[in-house]
């Protein structure tokens, strides 16, 4: 994907979230690219993980043989066979990339790797050669072969087609589904597929890919599980903190309407949609978030109805009274009117103003120190108050909000320390000493709650934020427990 580099640190460690997720086969790079990524092949490898670790591969000898320095299972050959891609990109005729594939295919097997074959641009390929190049391929030993929609140029009907056509030809070949999403239709030809008779499908977490990406993993596997009752080894449960690891590291922040991982996906305002999502939540939800991993999210807005609002205000334990439940009602929406996202941290401050109380807050700030600058890791040191009683917290970070953030964290006990699932900034006016508004969302089990801070210093918005959504988590959890049955955990 254009704009994401990893370091070999970085990729082991989505190589092994994949690893924990289910995944069968991880293509962990490109061994030929550069030494970093030959590293970052062979700390994969080293970690002796469940699924076969693949390296991209030209039909080149010098390609194989880096793959073969980074200790990979296979290589996935890549082979140009439309007409276009042979004449304007390897300059080759039909009969001499044949060759080449033919070589490379056999000197991979000589060498005791797994060979996949992926026909680039194969979807465009003139079906008679693409065929040729299949036969080619198995008789110099290939064991899969990929057929790639590279340009994303298939609608579901053509997948269909295309691939039965060549299963119809080789029976007992697995062919694998590569789809670009250039159309937005990668997951559905996958899909097509599949059903055609493919026996493996490439995929991206969060879609990632060239262009517009390729088929989404968490989609096709929610799509598998859910519409078709496959039977797969990948654990969908792990998807939304896979999603969320794959975000952090690339820096390719997911849409929030993405679906399946987007945190839009199970958040509700619209008060058509909470008040029958708080009867029977599969009245607007055709997955149930635990598949995923994820949690539903009832959002306080411009569109809330009165149910869902409620529901919001008794789980931070406040029960207005009707004349002022509507005035919180009609703040919540006059805001929405002014263009102004409230966040939960706002609608309890919105409520305790109007009903004239003041919610306990477990944690409390009293000082913070940030340290950075030119060759100094940024450090920050934090004094809080949690439940009465003093704490100090230093940490380090990548940054000074970063650095903040972590000491507030380690200051917290293990069982109050919530997951950061977003962060976003905007500057509210120009200029250097610009105000910013801070939003994070935080997650801790299945509640979720948005929190906002506003300052002209980044560091003080963000910990308000920060601090102000762990005061409601809490809340929100402890209110949660007390009104559980005894003995339910």
């Amino acid at each position: 994907m254009p704009g994401v580099s990893l370091a070999p640190e970085e990729k082991l460690e989505i190589a092994k979230a994949l690893d924990a997720l289910g995944v069968d086969t991880i293509e962990a790079g490109f061994a030929a690219v550069s030494e970093g990524e030959r590293e970052a092949i062979r700390l994969i490898t080293g970690e002796n993980l469940r699924a076969e670790i693949f390296s991209a591969s030209r039909c080149l000898r010098r390609d194989i043989d880096a793959a073969l320095k980074a200790d990979v299972d296979g290589v996935n050959i890549i082979i140009p066979t439309s007409d276009l891609h042979l004449r304007v990109k390897l300059r080759k005729t039909r009969a001499e990339a044949l060759e080449m594939l033919r070589e490379a295919v056999s000197y991979a097997k000589g060498e005791g790797l797994i060979v996949e074959v992926s026909t680039e641009d194969g979807s465009r390929t003139d079906l008679g050669f693409l065929k040729r190049v299949v036969a080619e391929a198995l008789e110099a030993g290939a064991d899969r072969v990929a057929l790639c929609d590279t340009v994303g140029a298939l609608t579901p009907e053509a997948s269909y087609r295309f691939f039965s056509e060549m299963i119809s030809e080789f029976p007992d070949v697995l062919f694998a589904a590569h789809c670009h999403d250039d159309l937005g239709l990668a997951v559905a030809n996958s899909l097509a597929a599949l059903r055609a008779g493919a026996g493996e499908i490439h995929v991206c977490i969060n879609g990632l890919g060239e262009r517009a990406g390729n088929a989404a993993l968490e989609e096709v596997a929610v799509a598998l599980r859910v519409v078709y009752g496959a039977k797969m080894s990948i654990k969908t449960e792990r998807l939304w903190e896979t999603s969320r690891l794959v975000e952090r590291l690339t820096g390719v922040v997911v849409s929030p309407n993405k679906a399946v991982v987007g945190i839009n996906a199970f958040s509700h305002e619209s008060g058509i949609h909470t008040h029958a999502v708080l009867r029977h939540p599969s009245t607007y939800e055709f997955i149930d978030p635990d598949i995923v991993g994820a949690a539903r999210h009832i959002v306080p807005g411009k569109h809330a109805g009165s149910h869902g609002l409620r529901r919001n205000l008794e789980e931070m334990g406040l029960t207005p009274s009707e004349e002022e439940f509507q005035r919180i009602l009609n703040e919540v929406k006059a805001r929405g009117d002014r263009g102004m996202r409230v966040a939960d941290t706002t609608l309890l401050e919105i409520a305790e103003k109007i009903m004239g109380v003041k919610t306990e807050r477990a944690v409390e700030i009293d000082e913070f120190i940030v340290v950075t600058g030119n060759k100094i890791t940024p450090t920050a040191s934090v004094k809080l108050r949690i439940d009465g009683e003093e704490h100090h917290k230093a940490s380090m970070g990548v940054g000074p909000v970063d650095a903040t953030l972590r000491a507030v964290m380690e200051a917290l006990k293990p069982e109050e320390r919530p997951h950061l699932e977003a962060y976003h900034v905007d500057a509210i006016t120009g200029g250097t000493d610009a105000e910013v508004e801070v939003e994070v969302r935080l997650r801790h089990g299945d509640i979720i709650v948005s929190s906002r801070g506003r300052s002209r210093d980044i560091v003080r918005a963000s910990i308000e934020a920060y601090i102000e959504g762990v005061n409601l988590l809490i809340l929100k959890r402890r209110i949660g427990d007390a009104e559980k049955p005894s003995g339910v955990p």
